[in-house]
């Protein structure tokens, strides 16, 4: 044991060394601006791009008719709450784990932390396929039409080979993402948006399988992006450091992996269906189809708005993890400092431009003159809304790029479910607001979101990160695996 422990410290001198010119110095701020903004620029096209997917199914069965569109909307809309955002959530522990290693120089590790992430997603999904195959009773249990219940259930069941597809998919971005490859994750998922349509329509019109050939138009367009993916990853010059084959290590220290992955989906989950129940709770309201039809139209537009700070989340969180893994905790700060900037300067000029255009952009979706004056309101929330979550998701960002997911999963719990939702349920119908009463209550929730993070990330001891994100790396290697540096 004590010769292992010698062993360790000597292959880990150099980097100690190196890491203690580094941490004093921080690159310069024009440099860090231009790093993350080539890393979000090609991660908000391929968030958007991999949107489409479902989007462009929905609207394929939108042609067939108004029962149709209902079942693969509600489909759609129970598929995301009870199988991606969980997926999606436990991948983002990649963020950490990859990010990290990928820094530290420790890059075998990259390799086997998404071998083990895939197994343990693809575990997962087998209950959550259960739970889709089941959708239409489901849905009749709370209390559903019996007709649209039964045509969401047979969308559901036919996107079955979608949930298998996603979970792999979102380990094989994050594997390239922590490494700063951006640009083919991005061509990838536009090449795969472009091949979707005609997917959808030879499934759709050309087989005549209907809705059934655009959930299943969904799966196939997955499995393309996955494959696409997975053979860049085994023939790129860029990945052959980082994967180095298959390996039995990646049946080990599956605790380890779910004590961040669990957390990471709490985290997305508890905020993905507090928005979730806004549309459940506008249906009580008085005139529901009103408040309902622009709650939609609002959240869609969020949805896209959302994309632009989601990449820089995910480019702070790669920033973040390679610096403090690389033992660069002022590097670290720095990105921290320059993605706040970002994002604010974002939230300013997007909330400008919702401002000016709010009475335009209900007339896109509707002629009636009254939704269109309430979307024009909604819009003024939106601006305040985006602001806030945009300074949120960056913060989210850096919590999953130093491992603190599990704090993260605690402040969303508290921001809202004890502040949020019951503030949306009291202004909305305590004090008789409406569909804006339920967003300002989000607002809330988000507000306080971003306030306990703001505190958390104030009061970050970066050079105790940067110590912990090492001895997280090395010790998931064995001293038989360390690399020579």
């Amino acid at each position: 044991m004590e010769k292992q422990a010698s062993q360790l410290d000597e292959a880990l001198l150099p980097q100690k060394l190196a890491a203690a010119s580094e941490s004093s110095v921080a690159p310069p701020v024009g440099e860090e601006v231009k790093r993350q903004l080539r890393l979000a620029g090609p991660l908000v096209a391929s968030s958007l791009l991999q949107n489409l997917i479902q989007m462009v199914s929905v609207m394929f069965v939108g042609h067939l008719g108004e029962l149709p569109l209902a079942g693969a909307s509600m489909a759609s809309s129970f598929a995301a709450v009870t199988g991606f955002s969980l997926l999606l959530g436990m991948a983002s522990a990649l963020d950490t784990l990859c990010g990290q290693a990928f820094g530290a120089g420790q890059y075998h590790l990259l390799g086997i932390y998404m071998q083990r992430a895939m197994l343990l997603l693809t575990l997962a999904s087998v209950p959550l396929a259960v739970a889709w195959f089941y959708t239409g009773r489901i849905l009749l249990l709370f209390g559903q039409d019996p007709a649209m219940a039964a045509e969401a259930g047979a969308f559901a069941r036919w996107m079955i080979p979608a949930l298998f597809a996603y979970g792999p998919l979102q380990c094989h971005v994050r594997f390239l993402q922590t490494q700063n490859v951006v640009v083919p994750v991005m061509a990838a998922a536009g090449a795969t948006a472009a091949c979707h349509l005609a997917v959808c329509w030879a499934l759709v019109s050309g087989l005549g399988m209907g809705s059934r050939g655009a959930a299943l138009g969904s799966a196939v367009s997955y499995w393309v992006n996955v494959a696409v993916l997975a053979v860049y990853v085994r023939v790129s010059p860029r990945c052959t450091k980082t994967w180095t084959g298959f390996s039995t290590e990646a049946f080990r220290d599956a605790l380890g992996f779910l004590r961040l992955a669990v957390p990471s989906a709490l985290m997305v989950c508890l905020e993905w269906w507090s928005f979730e129940l806004l549309v459940l709770l506008s249906g009580l309201l008085p005139n529901p189809q009103l408040e309902t039809s622009v709650l939609s139209i609002t959240l869609n537009t969020a949805n896209c708005l959302f994309m632009v700070p989601y990449g820089l989340g995910a480019a702070i969180s790669t920033r973040v993890s390679n610096e403090l893994g690389a033992g660069r905790p002022r590097a670290a700060r720095l990105a921290v400092r320059v993605v706040m900037f970002l994002a604010v300067s974002e939230g300013l000029v997007t909330g400008s431009v919702l401002v000016c255009v709010r009475y335009i952009w209900g007339r896109a979706y509707s002629d009636e003159e009254e939704v269109v004056r309430y979307v024009a309101r909604m819009m003024l929330i939106l601006a305040l809304s985006n602001f806030f979550a945009g300074i949120q998701c960056v913060l989210s960002g850096v919590a999953r790029g130093c491992g603190w997911q599990k704090i993260g999963a605690w402040v969303n719990l508290g921001a809202f479910y004890i502040v949020g939702v019951p503030a949306a349920y009291l202004i909305a119908f305590v004090l008789r607001a409406g569909g804006m009463g339920l967003w300002t209550g989000i607002i809330c929730g988000i507000v306080v979101q971003v306030v306990l993070l703001v505190l958390i990330t104030l009061r970050t001891d970066w050079q105790k990160e940067a110590t912990k994100a090492k001895s997280r790396v090395f010790d998931s290697s064995l001293p038989t695996d360390l690399v020579e540096t």
